[in-house]
């Protein structure tokens, strides 16, 4: 009896597989090229950037730009400021969208529909930023944190993507847990939030990178500069490097000034992007699976 042998499997690289790996390297690549040319440009001298000689490395290497904000005794003070208005905005966030989520998830809520409909009212309809600033002023918020957490501590868009997702959750969990005797507490706190702690980690996320990126209401709110985020110093400083080239346009700056004001903001950018992209690779996995998960449970 002859020997079978079996055809070795072979993968030959397919046409449509070399298109969607050459789109999806174009599309890594259009994400992170401009973030290195903004760190090489803060690296570099003024006159090579002026030149236009930075691409993708630090021409003329210096260090200056970094120098001008560590100058600033105010600059780490409102850098560990924004950390704790981020942690305690992003945990008040969460406990409520937990808990307007979760009760909008059970049929025998009385007034369930009302409340969804409230909640979707907020986001196509709101009073405008002069009568939130006045509400804020009235309730004595102006020129205190609290401005900065309480206005946008619950953010419809993500109570739904929650409420969705707890209303993908098996209800027979549930029926067992209330058959052995718990309540809706423990009900939410032993079997729901276990079992979405990626969804949980995903909104946290973007609870936590947009506060960090927010610098509005605090140009509206803040006065006190012991109050002042990140955002809004880098603002600030950055309008002032404005200020020092025209200043330099009229004879009328000095040789440092004029020398950091073309590298300041890449500097100021990279200066505020580290954090966060420190600290997104310790969620990303989590990241992925809420939105996988989110993806297939509709």
């Amino acid at each position: 009896m002859k020997p079978v042998y079996k055809e070795e499997k072979r993968n030959y690289w397919t046409a449509p597989q070399i298109i969607l790996n050459v789109l999806i390297i174009l599309v890594s690549l259009t994400c992170l090229l401009p973030f290195v040319n903004v760190a090489a440009v803060s690296f570099s001298s003024k006159s090579a950037i002026l030149r236009g000689d930075v691409t993708f490395w630090p021409i003329e290497f210096e260090a200056t730009a970094y120098k001008a904000i560590f100058a600033d005794p105010s600059m780490l003070r409102s850098l560990w400021f924004t950390v704790r208005i981020t942690v305690v905005y992003t945990l008040f966030s969460m406990i409520m969208t937990i808990l307007m989520a979760y009760p909008l998830t059970k049929k025998r809520l009385g007034g369930r529909k009302f409340f969804n409909f409230l909640a979707l009212f907020t986001m196509y309809f709101s009073g405008g930023t002069i009568p939130l600033y006045l509400n804020i002023k009235e309730l004595g918020l102006l020129d205190t944190p609290w401005a900065l957490i309480l206005p946008g501590m619950l953010s419809t868009y993500n109570m739904i993507i929650l409420k969705s997702f707890f209303s993908a959750l098996p209800q027979e969990l549930e029926e067992a847990a209330i058959i052995d005797g718990a309540n809706d507490y423990q009900v939410l706190l032993q079997i729901y939030l276990p079992l979405s702690m990626a969804s949980l980690a995903t909104l946290t996320l973007f609870y936590a990178v947009g506060k960090w990126n927010s610098f509005q209401d605090a140009l509206y709110y803040i006065q006190n500069k012991a109050y002042q985020p990140l955002q809004l110093k880098l603002y600030h400083l950055i309008k002032g490097s404005q200020a020092v080239d025209i200043a330099a346009m009229e004879g009328g700056s000095s040789a440092v000034a004029s020398s950091v004001s073309e590298s300041i903001e890449p500097a100021s950018i990279i200066f505020a992007t580290l954090p966060i992209l420190v600290v997104y690779p310790f969620v990303q996995r989590y990241f992925v699976a809420g939105v996988t998960i989110g993806a297939v449970k509709g």
